[in-house]
């Protein structure tokens, strides 16, 4: 355990109710800290117990990490020896749900810990999903209910598109070697059978180049020529995971009914003819939920306060921005259980807003990250519902939206 400098000196008090705490005002002995620009609720917290600037993540060099105790970052600071080398830094967070931009090995073997945060945008996730596939079933005149959704990769984010997809009625297959090895669950597919049967396929799985479960370039020409033809393709995991030119044949050769796209190979420079062939396209932005955001901070500024033993390890921002219509009025006569859902999800995000956005100038790709609007989860909402089908309540309760049933 680190030994908490500011507790180590003499300290003073900070004036105004918005530092309450103890900071120590000898600054070559703060614990100092680098932190990406992008992690939003971060500014102000740790200036009293360190000396922290912010950078852009790609800025975040060797150079500049030379002296610091600890970094806090997104996916954009690739975290290697090349970064590392000859630095003091003895702590790595990153507030994000993968951790491929890590050397853990690199890591582990100099003493640096590092830590991400599991989870923190699942229902982010799940709320990109629901709103494509509310969005492509209207568009393409079919109902959700009783497709074939097959889900590869099924940690916390899959977990959550599950209850989704179980939610709307769908038959679900589920593959992750992973947990299938360990759990033994019969209800694991091999991915050949759930490429095959399923209508619908999505990604979730972590970005590994080695070992049993590599998962670069899994998706290739092989893989697409198995799937159901006209089916349809979903990656928010990462855009390694898919063979670019393959998809691009797959789609290009009618072989699959459509693509949706938010990560791409050598982000952030997406590839434009794909771009273009996907039926939606989204800058990496389907985790950017800003309850998934306030969920990434708190876990590294809690995971960070812990290491360093800062009394910050039960902190959370005390205000979280609403959502500028908090209230959905619904009348529910003459509408269908889907179109319902349908219109309340596509009221929390409406995933063509973001496509719209990219394909006006892909080369803001990462602008529209760094500047992305707040998007809050389905728990943020109210519906007022009117003449509602029971069955329609329950589905909007699994999905976690607040009900008066007028």
């Amino acid at each position: 355990m680190f030994v908490p400098l500011y507790l180590s000196v003499k300290t003073a008090e900070i004036q105004g109710p918005e530092h309450p705490w103890p900071s120590i005002y000898i600054k070559d002995l703060m614990i100092r800290i680098i932190a990406d620009d992008n992690i939003p609720f971060l500014k102000g917290i740790l200036e009293p117990f360190s000396s922290i600037s912010y950078l852009p993540g790609r800025e975040i060099t060797n150079q500049v990490v030379k002296g610091a105790d600890a970094l806090l970052i997104r996916t954009r600071t690739i975290c290697n020896e090349e970064l590392l080398r000859d630095t003091s830094v003895k702590f790595i967070g990153t507030a994000t749900i993968g951790y491929d931009h890590i050397d853990t090995g690199y890591c582990d073997k100099k003493g640096i810990n590092w830590v991400s945060a599991p989870g923190c945008n699942s229902f982010s996730v799940q709320q990109y999903i629901a709103s494509a596939l509310l969005r492509i079933a209207a568009e393409n005149n079919f109902s959700l209910k009783d497709k074939t959704i097959g889900i590869v990769g099924v940690g916390n984010v899959g977990t959550k598109v599950e209850k989704f997809a179980r939610t709307m009625g769908m038959n679900v297959l589920l593959n992750d070697p992973p947990r299938a090895r360990q759990e033994k669950d019969i209800r694991f597919s091999d991915l050949l059978t759930l490429l095959k049967e399923s209508d619908i396929v999505t990604l979730h799985v972590p970005l590994s180049f080695n070992g049993e479960d590599r998962t670069f370039h899994l998706f290739s020409d092989e893989m697409f020529q198995l799937m159901k033809k006209e089916s349809w393709f979903i990656n928010t995991s990462r855009g390694e995971v898919v063979d670019t030119e393959a998809l691009k044949g797959a789609i290009g050769n009618e072989r699959i009914g459509g693509a949706v796209l938010d990560v791409w190979e050598n982000e952030p420079e997406l590839d434009i003819p794909l771009m273009h062939m996907a039926y939606l396209a989204t800058p990496h932005i389907a985790g950017y939920s800003t309850d998934g955001k306030v969920n990434g901070t708190v876990a590294v500024v809690r995971k960070l306060s812990s290491y360093f033993g800062l009394p910050l390890t039960d902190w959370s921002p005390e205000q979280i921005p609403l959502p500028r219509f908090q209230t959905i009025d619904m009348d529910c006569n003459g509408k269908g259980n889907e179109e319902i859902i349908r219109r309340s999800v596509l009221h929390t995000y409406n995933i063509v807003e973001d496509d719209v956005k990219l394909r006006f100038d892909p080369s803001l790709f990462e602008k529209l990250r760094g500047t992305y609007p707040v998007r809050r989860e389905f728990p943020a909402y109210t519906v007022k519902l009117r003449g509602c089908p029971s069955e329609a309540v329950t589905q909007l309760e699994e999905l976690g939206f607040n009900l008066i049933n007028l």
